[in-house]
Parts: structure tokens; sequence; C-alpha cells
């Protein structure tokens, strides 16, 4: 009996007894079960894998074999082999069969090569073409996405919701910012969801801006960050039934700031203070990690920004979610708290 029938934890390698506790491989070659709680995944991830249709899972064995180039290229020559093999047959098989019906032989492929060359030519030149049209079709969809977005950039050199304020967000220039500037991806640039309803507007300039914990994996890359984001927004909207993703702001460990609810509309972040606070939600958990220097770098760039704007009162407080509801252990992220502890503002 295989591991996969016995159900047996890739983690913890016991077996699995009750059903509704594990989760399996996406992988159709894999089809490893793990215990739900050996995953990793916290509980929130687990409930959006349970209710997001299109999510799937799979293994640490199977994410660390992930297909390169080179492999890919490896794949196809073997399976160029093994249909050489199978035509072999077929034609040995034809030949035996034409030599019973009819003693007339049907002309090579190519006359001027042996029949077994022609064929194998014939197939290598048609699985070169096909190669040939799929890469340019890859090159150009992406030529066009690239230039595109070079063209926003270049026509668009002031953010109409920011008067004045280059637009530095940049689809596909990934990490461009690196916290050393303040650098936005906007929400159609993280595909965003529309809100469910109109969201109220917030009043400005707040005096409240509080600093909480996206409670999921952190992330290095704008393509992981943007994962993250649309991840919690589906979260929050399909699962908790907010309007929209919760936070004003999100900050990436690429050192990306990612528009939320924005400037000008009313967080769902914490009851209480959401009509007079602005949320900076930083991607992770940081119960025992501490942020990066770039999500340090770049939130005094957005705090700035924010005064600049009159977004944010010049004497406002900027204080842990932990601290304004100490009960609520959804806040706790001690690592990211302490990272301010002597910032002015903070309290």
């Amino acid at each position: 009996m295989s591991r996969n029938a016995l159900k047996i934890c890739l983690k913890c390698h016991e077996m699995i007894v009750d059903s509704s506790g594990h989760i399996q491989c996406d992988n159709g070659l894999c089809g490893r079960f793990c215990h739900r709680k050996c995953s990793e995944l916290s509980e929130d991830q687990l409930k959006v894998l349970d209710r997001v249709p299109n999510l799937r899972w799979k293994c640490d064995i199977c994410l660390g074999k992930m297909i390169t180039g080179a492999k890919l290229i490896q794949c196809l020559e073997n399976s160029l082999r093994e249909h050489e093999k199978r035509l072999e047959i077929l034609e040995q098989s034809l030949e035996n069969r034409s030599k019973l019906d009819d003693p007339a032989q049907p002309p090579p492929l190519c006359p001027f090569l042996p029949n077994t060359i022609g064929r194998k030519a014939v197939t290598i030149t048609v699985v070169f073409v096909l190669s040939t049209i799929l890469l340019g079709i890859v090159l150009a969809t992406t030529t066009n996405l690239f230039g595109k977005s070079l063209n926003q950039s270049k026509h668009s050199d002031v953010d109409d919701s920011r008067p004045n304020i280059p637009i530095n967000s940049t689809i596909g220039l990934d990490n461009i910012g690196g916290g050393l500037i303040l650098r936005f991806v906007e929400r159609q640039q993280w595909l965003a969801q529309p809100p469910q309803k109109k969201i109220p507007d917030l009043e400005k300039p707040v005096k409240l801006v509080i600093v909480l914990p996206t409670n999921s994996d952190d992330c290095t890359t704008q393509a992981q960050c943007v994962f993250r984001v649309r991840l919690r927004q589906s979260f929050d909207i399909e699962s908790v039934q907010e309007d929209d993703i919760v936070f004003n702001f999100l900050i990436g460990g690429d050192g990306n700031v990612y528009v939320g609810r924005g400037w000008d509309q009313v967080g769902a972040h914490m009851a209480g203070y959401n009509s007079k606070s602005l949320s900076f939600a930083y991607i992770g958990s940081f119960q025992t990690i501490k942020p990066s220097a770039k999500q340090l770098s770049v939130t005094r760039l957005l705090l700035e920004r924010g005064v600049k704007l009159g977004k944010i009162d010049p004497n406002y407080r900027f204080t842990a979610a932990s601290k304004l509801e100490p009960t609520l252990t959804q806040y706790k992220a001690d690592a990211l708290y302490q990272s301010f502890g002597n910032w002015t503002h903070w309290s």
C-alpha cells in the first residue's frame, strides 16, 4: 500500500485519521497529505484556502522541484525521444502489415533520406516551429505589458490623487523603490477588486496613525507582496464581510507601499478608532522577526508625505494596535512595535 493511500502526514509522518483535518498537495503527480496543523499555514490562510475556489496548496517538496528553463528543455527532449520511439514502433507495424496486404510501399516522407530519419526530421521540425511560435507569443505579450507600463509612467508625470507628487509606482519594475524612495503600488496594479459599496470619507488631518500586522506570511518581492495583498482583500470581503480591504496602506518587505483604502477613506482596521486614524499594516506576523530595514525606511517617508499633504496632523501620535486594545491577541506583534521604540511620535 502506498504512502498516499495510508494518508501519512508529510511533516510529522503520523497517520491521518480525521479526513477533515488534512490538506492534499494539488500537484497531480504528488498528491501527498499533510495535517492542517502541520502545514505552517495560519487559521486565516486555511479559511481562505477553503473558501476561495482558485487557490490551491502545494507541498514543500513540489515547491522545491519547480521546473526551471533547463529542466523544461530536458523534459521536451525526453518527450521527443519517447515520441520517436512510438513512431518507429508504429512504422514497423505498418510495414509488416503492408507486406501482408499490399507489396507496394508508400513513398518516404523525405525521398533522399531513410524513412525513419525522414520521420524524425519532420517531427523535430514541427516541435521546433511550435516552440518558436509559443516563445514569440510569450515575448510579444510580455513586451506589450512592459511597454504599456512604461508609457503610462512616461505620460503621467503627476498623480492626480496626490497633487504635485510624481508617480513612482510602475508595474513590472519590481522593487524599484527598495525603501529608499516612496513608491506606491496602486490598487489597479495589485489587481484589487472594487469596494462592495461606497466607503465614507475620512476627516483630515488625522491625529492617530496605528501600526499593526497583517498576520500573514511576509514578502520580499513585489510579486509575493501583490499575492499577499490580493489574498487579504479576498479574505476581508468574502470571510469577514467587509466592504473592502480593511487597511489604509500595507507596507511590504520589498520596500513598497501598497494602497488599500488610501489617505481619504475610513478604514476598518480597529473598531472605535477607524474614523479618526490611518492604519499602516505591515505584511507579515512579526511576533519574533522584526520588519526589514526597507519597511522602516519607507514608513518614515510615508509619514512625512502624509504630513506634507495635510492628511496627517503634524503633532500626530504613532502607536501600536496592541496598546490601544491590549486584550486582542490578533494585534500582538512585539518585534514590530519594538522597532519604533525610539521614534519621535511613537507612544
